[in-house]
């Protein structure tokens, strides 16, 4: 049994599309909750040891409080700055001692920041933001249950772990950041409150991912082309005049028609330059890079990104193995 980590963002949840749209808002003392119901399912699954992300709101260490547990809780040695590099710097170390499986709470930019440095090791994101396409609505009690199945580390345990694709953005052919749903450049700006929502300053995305039943940007593209997440293709569209409109859900509650110029699927390795500068490009919502004019910026898929848990098939698997079985 390997041990399991614990990634949870205290900062997800509150972001500037409470004002402008209808989002839910996910605030500490439920994330506490949230953790609490992990602790007990990985404690079902005879977990020994479960390494956390300190932070300063203290959800782990308010999630353990009063709470019987056999296992080990480590805390990790780390600065604390408030950031999203906190998620990449406990990603970082939570690989490099071998954690079994990390579970996340957070929206699509804190996985992201997490996918940056997590490596090989699988994650099981559970939604606690806005706008989020890639982690899961889930109960958290059985998301702990299904991450002490991974952290066992047995043969079946890899049938319900996958590789989630990844956007790679590229200046002058290096590698610079990565986004896992969608990349959106708008017009210049400054990064200001980092969430994007103003569909009138965007000028093209690009999507690793185009599920009809998406929300926020990548929704465009999942009402134009309708994909599977294992699809293989990325969507590259350029907003304007010219090939009618798309009624989407760009953020919770808020609908608006997007005027499509034109709209195409790229495959894996594919460089497509990106065309607007000066611009800002905004990575799984938030705004991070500046692109100045005369800059090389392409943007491109790769289909081997973070290994993620398929929630549902992990727990099968365990059923099938009479895991929960008593004498």
């Amino acid at each position: 049994m390997n041990p399991v980590g614990i990634i949870a963002n205290p900062a997800s949840g509150k972001d500037i599309r409470r004002l402008v749209a209808y989002g839910s808002v996910f605030d500490n003392n439920e994330k506490v909750n949230i953790v609490r119901r992990i602790l007990l399912g990985l404690e079902a699954m005879s977990v020994r040891e479960v390494h956390c992300m300190p932070d300063f709101f203290g959800i782990c260490v308010r999630a353990l409080d009063g709470l019987e547990v056999g296992f080990k809780t480590v805390f990790l040695e780390m600065d604390m700055e408030g950031v999203q590099e906190d998620s990449t710097q406990a990603a970082a170390r939570m690989n490099a001692q071998g954690i079994g499986c990390i579970v996340t709470l957070g929206g699509d930019g804190t996985n992201r920041a997490v996918a940056k440095a997590c490596g090989d090791t699988p994650i099981l994101p559970i939604s606690t933001g806005t706008n989020n396409v890639f982690p899961f609505m889930v109960e958290s009690t059985l998301a702990g249950i299904a991450a002490g199945f991974v952290a066992m580390d047995t043969p079946d345990n890899e049938l319900c772990v996958k590789r989630a694709p990844r956007l790679e953005i590229r200046k002058d052919g290096v590698l610079v950041d990565i986004a896992l749903v969608d990349a959106v450049v708008s017009k210049a700006g400054f990064i200001a409150t980092r969430a994007l929502w103003d569909v009138d300053a965007v000028k093209e995305i690009f999507l690793a991912r185009a599920e009809p039943d998406n929300i926020g940007f990548s929704s465009i593209g999942g009402l134009l082309y309708g994909m599977a997440p294992d699809s293989g293709k990325g969507v590259h569209i350029v907003l304007g005049n010219g090939h009618g409109r798309v009624r989407a859900p760009i953020a919770p509650g808020l609908i608006r028609s997007i005027p499509i110029q034109s709209h195409d699927l790229f495959g894996p390795g594919e460089e497509i330059p990106l065309t607007h500068a000066p611009a800002v490009i905004a990575l799984d919502g938030e705004r991070e890079l500046m692109v100045k004019q005369g800059d090389a910026w392409t943007l491109r898929l790769n289909v081997s990104g973070p290994r993620v848990v398929n929630i549902a098939l992990a727990l099968s698997l365990a059923s099938r193995q009479g895991l929960f079985r008593e004498p």
